[in-house]
């Protein structure tokens, strides 16, 4: 994997330094883009230390989709190929229908949704002309059962699963693999911050009795880019603890 180019969108939260730390350590280059520079520069230092790898940062604000097109053309241009997009980043703006405004739809199904389309539109025309690519959507277990108070965020991860399903049959001929990971309940700042009794509640749901990891996301993207997964594509892989189940 060491000659192995990627970009990864919301790179500086839980999930998404995982992934990039996950990237570095494999020796693949990597692009992440964020919105504040200052946590940019502070998660380049950090990935520094664990292998020489290329690391690019690029302040974009994902909603505004000629930034967003501009800065992964820079990356091509700079690298001459892109083998992998994680398209990770992602907000919750939560209310119940009767209070959500337009501006929170419109905010998070931009973000999570319209996003994930700009760049996997812009990174597929490379990925075409590479015969080769990978693009992994960063989902929710939620697209798939709901949830109260969350119809814009939820309506944003069932669309990336549905993007994802048919980028797979538009993409797949051409030697572009495209699947979704639909993680539970992670242990991020979020998770970390939940009073007992919620989380005791949360746990009560899940099989397995724990919140996931970070890293096992990451692995499971790294699985996902290998060789080893070359014939999977148009799957929603749920990283959940069992706790949906079809």
């Amino acid at each position: 994997m060491t000659k192995k180019t990627a970009i990864i969108t919301g790179s500086y939260g839980d999930i998404g330094h995982a992934i990039a730390k996950q990237f570095v350590a494999n020796g693949i280059n990597i692009a992440l883009i964020g919105r504040d520079i200052k946590k940019l520069k502070h998660q380049k230092d950090k990935l520094l230390k664990i292998n020489n790898s290329d690391i690019e940062i690029l302040e974009v604000d994902i909603t505004n989709s000629d930034n967003l097109i501009d800065s992964i053309q820079s990356i091509i241009k700079l690298w001459g190929r892109i083998d992998v997009l994680i398209n990770n980043a992602g907000v919750t703006k939560d209310n119940i229908i009767l209070r959500m405004t337009s501006q929170d739809w419109d905010d998070v199904i931009n973000t999570n949704l319209k996003a994930a389309f700009v760049a996997s539109k812009t990174v597929s025309k490379q990925m075409i002309r590479q015969k080769a690519g990978c693009i992994i959507n960063i989902s929710s277990i939620v697209g798939q059962i709901g949830n109260k108070g969350q119809s814009n965020y939820v309506a944003s991860k069932a669309g990336m699963d549905g993007l994802t399903k048919t980028l797979s049959k538009e993409l797949g001929a051409r030697g572009i693999n495209v699947n979704s990971i639909a993680p539970g309940y992670i242990e991020t700042n979020m998770t970390k911050n939940l009073n007992e009794n919620i989380k005791n509640e949360l746990l009560n749901k899940i099989p397995l009795n724990r919140f996931g990891k970070p890293n096992e996301v990451a692995s499971l993207i790294n699985f996902l880019i290998s060789d080893e997964a070359s014939y999977i594509t148009g799957q929603i892989i749920n990283l959940d603890g069992g706790m949906v189940t079809q």
